[in-house]
């Protein structure tokens, strides 16, 4: 629970609660562009370059903080699906390669998937001196072009905030098929149903609706994550709230 605690601190300071440079960001993106589900154009529009990138999907550049949070996310990972020496491992929007730097290391080969081919660029700088590591560029609603039952473990971190509904599910679903018999996923959102979420919520709320950004962060319940995951056919699920967070995993 410390380690969930340190993470929370960190990105409640910077992501959930500083919307505001995220929106003037989005507003230079030309109105009839900024439909929340235009992720590819909205998300390359915001990461041309690696600070752009990272003040869009945190609200801060520091690369100490970007490490902290990486560890914390880690070490989720570690406590719940479990990182082994032998798994191919995929993160769904892996932005520029936080999480990935840190879980790389620890698997057989990790494949960084992103709907922003800007982010995949920066993704593949910083991680350029890992061998094992793959880039695949998604079309914002699925995992095509990844292969059946050839993943040991999927991750999804700090992403479903940016995601319709709709959207959110189809990973889950997608996250199945690509999946070995066996394997392992993690999902997370802020919680709507915790004290620092409904925060959130009401902060985003008090924003003027034609001024919210495409992305906005938008929150989960554990009952939605949980009805994901055994929609998707997942079994053994586990649901958790951690603070602002809400994390769910599973097995194939």
């Amino acid at each position: 629970m410390r380690t969930a605690s340190k993470l929370l601190a960190l990105l409640r300071r910077a992501k959930l609660l500083k919307w505001s440079a995220i929106a003037r960001a989005a507003s230079m993106l030309p109105h009839s562009l900024r439909a929340r589900s235009a992720y590819k154009v909205v998300w390359n529009k915001m990461s041309v370059t690696e600070d752009m990138a990272k003040l869009a999907v945190s609200g801060y550049v520091d690369e100490d903080r970007y490490l902290a949070t990486a560890q914390a996310t880690r070490r989720n990972l570690e406590s719940t699906v479990g990182i082994y020496a032998g798994d191919v491992v995929l993160e769904i929007g892996c932005g520029v390669g936080r999480v990935g730097m840190v879980i790389a290391p620890l698997c057989k080969h990790w494949i960084g998937c992103d709907v922003s081919s800007n982010m995949l660029k920066h993704a593949r700088k910083r991680l350029s001196s890992n061998t094992n590591v793959s880039f695949i560029e998604i079309s914002g609603f699925d995992l095509k072009p990844v292969a059946d039952h050839s993943v040991d473990m999927v991750y999804c971190t700090v992403v479903f905030m940016h995601l319709d509904e709709w959207d959110r599910f189809s990973y889950v679903r997608e996250s199945y098929r690509v999946l070995r018999p066996g394997g392992r996923i993690f999902v997370d959102n802020f919680d709507l149903c915790s004290d620092e979420g409904w925060l959130v919520f009401e902060q985003h709320l008090a924003i003027p609706p034609n001024q919210r950004p495409p992305h906005i962060s938008k929150s989960s319940t554990p009952q939605e994550i949980e009805t994901y995951l055994r929609r998707a056919s997942f079994h053994s699920v586990m649901v958790e709230q951690r603070g602002t967070w809400v994390c769910g995993w599973g097995v194939k």
